[in-house]
């Protein structure tokens, strides 16, 4: 992932990540943000597309079934996962608060490449993401 760089696909938008005084620039049109579950310790992920309306859920995907992490109604179990598209208007934001029963935290992929969220957190509870302006 490239920082502070303009981003490859042409479309001038990059993402944002804001933890408390301290923004990074992501020069990316999509992401993936991942993370395993605090009770049933299973991967969760979403893919994301960053687009000059807002950050745009494309799908969802999770490795079981349990505690507060349904899949959508709509999924198709593909042998390993569950793969749905969530229903959801273009979010202007996404916050992502840290939790204790979750000690490796959020996951951020994009361009083959993927860092803990809590890189750019620094001391920060939360990290919120946006379209950079």
């Amino acid at each position: 992932m490239a920082l502070d760089a303009p981003p490859q696909d042409g479309a001038g938008v990059s993402l944002c990540l804001a933890a408390g005084a301290v923004v990074t620039r992501l020069a990316v049109a999509s992401f993936t943000l991942a993370w395993t579950h605090s009770v049933e310790k299973t991967r969760w992920e979403e893919d994301w597309r960053v687009t000059a309306r807002g950050l745009e859920i494309v799908e969802a995907r999770v490795k079981g079934s349990g505690a507060g992490m349904e899949p959508g109604p709509d999924a198709r179990f593909d042998g390993t996962w569950w793969r749905w598209r969530p229903k959801l208007p273009v979010a202007n934001s996404v916050r992502l608060g840290r939790s204790d029963a979750v000690p490796e935290g959020w996951e951020l992929c994009a361009e083959g490449a993927c860092r803990a969220v809590a890189d750019a957190r620094e001391s920060a509870d939360s990290v919120t993401l946006s379209v950079c302006d």
